[in-house]
């Protein structure tokens, strides 16, 4: 089943963020190569696809896993959680309907 990891930062989190992006993209890597990663990315924090300095209020995830726990496992164990950059994270069942 499909479920929906949506995070949010703490204030000022950018430069927790950027030290931490290359472990937390790894892993996006790895659901992607196993064919479970339906899309990923980040919010940013103003209207602009390069926000700059005023970095990102939090992060979607959609992916395929076994069960909500395992989502929730997965979502726990995000680089960016244990670099203080989510101030809370929820896991949710998601239905795809389109496209």
């Amino acid at each position: 089943m499909l479920y929906a990891i949506i995070a949010t930062d703490v204030e000022n989190s950018l430069e927790n963020r950027l030290n931490a992006r290359p472990a937390h993209l790894a892993r996006l890597e790895q659901l992607k190569t196993e064919g479970r990663l339906v899309l990923a990315g980040p919010h940013p924090a103003v209207d602009s696809n390069d926000p700059g300095p005023a970095g990102f209020s939090g992060s979607l995830v959609v992916a395929e896993f076994e069960s909500l726990q395992a989502a929730q496992q997965w979502a726990d164990a995000d680089p960016y959680r244990a670099a203080g950059v989510y101030a809370s994270v929820l896991v949710k069942p998601f239905k795809l309907v389109l496209p």
